[in-house]
């Protein structure tokens, strides 16, 4: 069975971002957010454990949200208000069942970057 992962990179100061909440929602068919975890990147800027493991892990549109102005602010970044970037939202299709999809966020004050890792 597959699972997901991810990994965020405060590229900005070449560090691993820690500290940084991230939440998980499904995507319904009827466009509805569906919250499915609620969890903090580490000192290495991942999660302690998948954020879908094997028993949760099903086919389906799914949104990862990361709190990147919180994140930087509690670095003591100064920035405008609004924040050019505060909540980052990915949204991605997972499609393989036995496949381990990684989605990495790379990200600075003011842009973001993902891919699918592995």
């Amino acid at each position: 069975m597959g699972y997901l992962t991810t990994h965020i990179l405060d590229t900005a100061n070449g560090k691993p971002a820690e500290s940084v909440n991230i939440r998980l929602y499904a995507i319904g068919e009827a466009s509805e957010r569906i919250l499915i975890t609620d969890t903090t990147s580490n000192y290495d800027g991942r999660c302690d454990s998948p954020i879908l493991t094997e028993q949760t892990f099903e086919i389906g549109t799914y949104e990862l949200e990361f709190d990147i102005g919180e994140y930087y602010a509690n670095e003591g970044v100064e920035l405008p208000e609004p924040r050019f970037l505060d909540v980052v939202v990915i949204r991605f299709g997972i499609n393989d069942l036995e496949a381990h999809y990684h989605v990495p966020l790379l990200v600075s004050p003011f842009s973001y970057s993902t891919y699918r890792g592995s």
